[in-house]
Order: structure tokens, then C-alpha cells, then sequence
């Protein structure tokens, strides 16, 4: 009997595509706030759908990896504060996806309703307290400045995932096939 590795091939591609999606998510569908350094972000619904399908350790390596690269493609060198919260907001994420089970093709409204309360406590976690924490620790940069970035990211943020990520997860477990859908076939 085989041993299984949280991070298998599958997971790896994942990880990578996902990666890549985010960046491209977050250089081309992003549109800007007009508060300083703070998009509107698609990458985060994206991130939703990849943690609630793969789990936390993918949904962390995708929100980090991906928000990394697109820091340094973008603006030429990573922030490090909001990278670490977009992995852990991909972990929160992610922690969703037992209690959810989308591989068994069911989303309906006790699954959306969970999703939303986790993401909507995992995001004001990680955007209005952690990610402004971050930026006066590692960077020294002025609390009010960075509370407002906080408040403004993660509010879209929440309400991105709630509506766009929420869809993902519903269009994508409507391509799952449900446990014992299958009926016998009558021959004659």
C-alpha cells in the first residue's frame, strides 16, 4: 500500500498552474482602488476554488508562490507582509474543503453559507489585522495608511470571494459527478 504525500504530482501541477493563473489574475483582471498600492483583485476568487479543491497545503503554496512573483513581475521586489496573508488566507481557505467536500459534486446552500463564514473570517483576519501588523513590523510603514490598504483589500476581497469565488466553486461541482448518480441500466 502506497503512502500519499499531501504534495503528489497532481498537487504540484496545481500548484504551478495555480500560480500562474493568480499572477496573470492579479497583473491583467486587477483594477485599482485609488488608495495607494490596493487593487480590486480576481486572483483571490481564483485562490478560493484551488484551495476548496485541492486543500490548505495548495491553497497556501498558490496564494504565496503566486502573489510573490506577481509582486516582483509588478513592481520589481516582493512585500513580504501581504504575501505571507495571501498564503494564509490560501490555508484558510482551504480549511474549508472537508467540511465542504466538493469532490463529491454537491455545493448547495449549507456548503456556500460554510465556505462564506470561513473566508469572510479567514480574509478580516488576514486584511484588517495581520497584513497592516506585517507592514509596520517588517516595513515601518505608518498605521493609518496601512489599516485603510487593509480595510479597502480586504473588504473587496471578501466580497470578490463571496460573489465570483462562490460562483467558481458552484460551476465547478456542477462538473463532478455525485456518488451513486449512476443507475443501473435495464437491458432487454
Amino acid at each position: 500500500m502506497g503512502r500519499k504525500t499531501v504534495l503528489s504530482t497532481k498537487n504540484v501541477v496545481a500548484i504551478g498552474i495555480g500560480a500562474a493563473i493568480f499572477i496573470i489574475l492579479g497583473r491583467f483582471a486587477a483594477i485599482p482602488t485609488g488608495v495607494p498600492n490596493t487593487s480590486f483583485e480576481t486572483s483571490y476568487a481564483f485562490l478560493a476554488l484551488m484551495s476548496v479543491v485541492f486543500g490548505p497545503v495548495v491553497g497556501g503554496l498558490i496564494g504565496f508562490i503566486g502573489h510573490a512573483l506577481k509582486d516582483i513581475l509588478v513592481w520589481g521586489s516582493p512585500w513580504w507582509s501581504w504575501i505571507i496573508v495571501s498564503g494564509i488566507v490560501g490555508v484558510g481557505f482551504g480549511l474549508a474543503w472537508k467540511k465542504i467536500n466538493i469532490r463529491e459534486g454537491i455545493f448547495g446552500w449549507k456548503q456556500i453559507l460554510t465556505f462564506n463564514v470561513v473566508q469572510i473570517i479567514v480574509q478580516a483576519i488576514g486584511w484588517f489585522v495581520l497584513a497592516p501588523l506585517l507592514d509596520v513590523l517588517i516595513y515601518a510603514e505608518p498605521i493609518n495608511k496601512v489599516i485603510l490598504q487593509g480595510l479597502v483589500a480586504g473588504g473587496l476581497n471578501i466580497a470578490t470571494v463571496a460573489v465570483l469565488g462562490t460562483l467558481l466553486i458552484y460551476a465547478y461541482s456542477k462538473t463532478i459527478s455525485k456518488t451513486n448518480s449512476l443507475e443501473k441500466e435495464e437491458t432487454f
